[in-house]
């Protein structure tokens, strides 16, 4: 899925397989995946996407009081996080140890490979949570 502030950028959903780059978008603030062929199209991942990063992940680059920020992890999946509250960010990465950084958070430039799509979104853990919270 893309963020809320991404709505109004054209988007197409992850392949498996896709290579893709870490970008900011014309017209928004916020940070998001593109193909590393077509950096105008933000491409949408499912909840428990896995991806696999060529190096460190490195975020909060665009923070001026903040120091660069990374984890020893290439390999990271998608979630959402905040869910039940609207016009926030949701789109973040869980690594390995447990961290979760927020998608807007990552520096731009950084190149990772979908690894692997969820089998059926309804048994991700993320959409899992969430389906048993609604009626």
């Amino acid at each position: 899925m893309c963020d809320y502030s991404l709505h109004l950028i054209a988007s197409r959903p992850a392949k498996a397989g896709e290579k893709l780059i870490s970008t900011s978008f014309f017209s928004s603030v916020t940070r998001g995946f593109a193909s590393a062929d077509d950096r105008n199209i933000a491409v949408c991942l499912l909840p428990g996407t896995e991806l696999a990063f060529e190096t460190e992940v490195r975020w909060d680059c665009g923070s001026v009081f903040r120091s660069r920020l990374q984890t020893e992890h290439k390999v990271a999946r998608f979630r959402q996080v905040n869910v039940g509250q609207p016009n926030v960010h949701h789109d973040a990465l869980e690594f390995p140890n447990g961290k979760i950084v927020m998608l807007t958070l990552l520096c731009e430039g950084q190149r990772a490979t979908v690894l692997q799509l969820p089998a059926d979104r309804r048994k991700s853990p993320d959409h899992a949570a969430l389906e048993d919270t609604l009626v």
